[in-house]
């Protein structure tokens, strides 16, 4: 089998690839859009697989491009990430999620907010426009103009496949739900107790976060992004900071590394800790449930006392840090630490050696292996089915090639293993926050490069650019391209959710629909940068 860049360069059809841009860890390439579908079955043969980043749409017509398509993937046994672009589009491309299932959404996404015809796509469905939209509404064109939106918008039924049979019954659930959740609607076909199959409809609360923020400043960009999603703010603006500064070719000092790796593993850790008890409701374990919202919320009243905040907003800045803690400061939130860290362990064993909650919870909820990697799948919900995928340990960023991290891999692919995923990165990332914050205390005295000055720096205009990092849920990218006065053109947003939700009713046939709330809560999916 060729390598990347031999196979590139001798395509059969050599003057529709032009090799833009080859470095050491990143490649773009301009093809046809016509050859996608053969070009990203090569790539998909080779081993290891290639993982997929993000799948970008734009509207380039003003700078005679017509559409332009990008496809960004990442190939983990070479460390070296992939743009695929197609330009001159106009009505049509050839759909890809064909060969590979992971970019369904991402292409009937294209097809309500762009107006464009993925050709030959298996599912006809509108996915973010719930039916009432008039016809031509496609928000995303630049030469679209806001209006009464909302006053075109007349209500209709959302179209659900039928199924016919004895002792076949639809249950509805949703779209509005016990607690404080976001809207979703799960339908489940049932016979007698065992689900045969689940439909998921999201998108309720689509904010239009990517026409928001169009013509926006790079600070005005980062406010907004930081409120795609409450839970993963840190992750999702890391992600938009390292975009921009590809684009302006900023390299951050090792100060900011340090004190972005600690943010981002108190992110983590929160996030688990809410999760593991989260699961605890599920199945109405009440004592499991309080011991992780108590301890949840211990570690987000450090983040509000050491930070300034409880889901860490504002500390992630272009070109570096907010602020960087003093020595006393990294020695007190070290202690409280490592005071939590021996809580956790010692309310866990009431979990893991529940008989009852180990019951509802081993073989429930199976995500098979295949199904993972055909949809794509990322974070704890991949690595419980035995994909080693970490962007951590995947590519060299932040600090975490000094901690040697390695993902950490369950095989079973059920609750119970993306239960044990979530314990065992919980735990070390409660180890890697002791090692970091040593070394917080050693080199914050006395050090000013929290911030490096932003404005002095040039964006590159009409260059794509992302930002991917590792959040608690999986890797949420951050797509990234600014004109010549350095405003947003284009801001894609590709959380984890959005990548695993397609894979959650996959994992629902031959369970109970009293299962579902158990099945749900491990995957721990957002609503709110799903429908950003």
């Amino acid at each position: 089998m060729l390598g990347l860049r031999e196979y590139l360069q001798n395509f059969h059809s050599c003057p529709s690839v032009e090799i833009v841009e080859w470095k050491k860890q990143e490649g773009t390439v301009d093809v046809s859009a016509r050859d996608l579908p053969e070009i990203l079955s090569y790539c998909l043969a080779m081993r290891p697989r290639p993982i997929w980043l993000t799948h970008v749409v734009n509207d380039e017509r003003q700078l005679e491009r017509g559409f332009c398509l990008y496809l960004v993937l990442h190939f983990p046994g070479l460390d070296f990430s992939l743009t695929l672009v197609a330009k001159g589009i106009n009505n049509e491309f050839p759909t890809l999620s064909s060969i590979f299932p992971a970019l369904n959404w991402s292409e009937r996404e294209a097809q309500d907010l762009f107006g464009l015809q993925a050709v030959g796509h298996p599912d006809t469905r509108s996915l973010v426009l719930h039916p009432g939209w008039p016809q031509g509404f496609y928000p995303l064109r630049k030469d679209y103009k806001r209006g009464d939106e909302g006053k075109q918008f007349k209500r209709a039924p959302l179209v659900f496949p039928e199924m016919h049979g004895d002792g076949i019954f639809q249950v509805p659930v949703g779209p509005i739900h016990a607690g404080i959740i976001e809207p979703g609607h799960f339908r489940f076909y049932v016979i007698g107790e065992p689900v045969l199959h689940l439909e998921a409809q999201l998108f309720y609360t689509h904010k239009g976060i990517e026409k928001l923020v169009e013509g926006r400043s790079i600070d005005e960009g980062l406010h907004i992004i930081e409120r795609v999603c409450g839970v993963c703010t840190l992750s999702h603006g890391l992600a938009y900071c390292e975009a921009v500064e590809k684009l302006a070719k900023v390299e951050v000092p090792r100060s900011v590394l340090l004190w972005r790796t600690i943010l981002a593993e108190l992110e983590r850790v929160y996030n688990h800790i809410g999760d593991i008890g989260n699961m605890c409701a599920g199945v109405g374990f009440a004592v499991g449930n309080a011991n992780g919202s108590q301890s949840k919320e211990k570690l987000q009243r450090l983040n509000l006392e050491f930070f300034g905040h409880r889901f860490l907003r504002g500390m992630v800045v272009p070109g570096g840090v907010k602020s960087i803690s003093s020595s006393k400061d990294c020695q007190t939130l070290l202690n409280r630490l490592l005071e939590i860290a021996l809580d956790f362990e010692e309310w866990l064993p009431l979990l893991l050696h529940h008989d009852g909650f180990r019951q509802r919870a081993v073989t429930t909820g199976v995500l098979k292996p295949e199904d993972a990697v055909e949809m794509g799948v990322t974070g704890p919900a991949a690595r419980a089915s035995g994909i080693a995928n970490d962007w951590r340990e995947l590519h060299a960023y932040l600090l975490y090639p000094e901690l040697n991290v390695q993902s950490m891999v369950e095989e079973d692919g059920d609750v119970w293993s993306r239960l044990m995923v979530r314990v065992k990165e919980t735990r070390e990332s409660f180890r890697f926050l002791e090692t970091l914050l040593n070394e917080g205390m050693e080199k914050s005295e006395g050090t000013n490069e929290a911030l490096i000055p932003f404005s002095s720096h040039k964006l590159s205009p009409w260059q794509p650019a992302w930002g991917c990092v590792e959040s608690p849920r999986g890797t949420d990218v951050v797509w990234l391209m600014v004109d010549e006065e350095a405003k947003i053109y284009r801001c894609r947003i590709r959380s984890a959710s959005y990548a695993n939700w397609p894979a959650v009713p996959l994992t629902v046939p031959g369970n109970i629909v009293p299962d579902f709330p158990l099945i749900n809560k491990s995957f721990e999916l957002c609503y709110s940068c799903c429908d950003r």
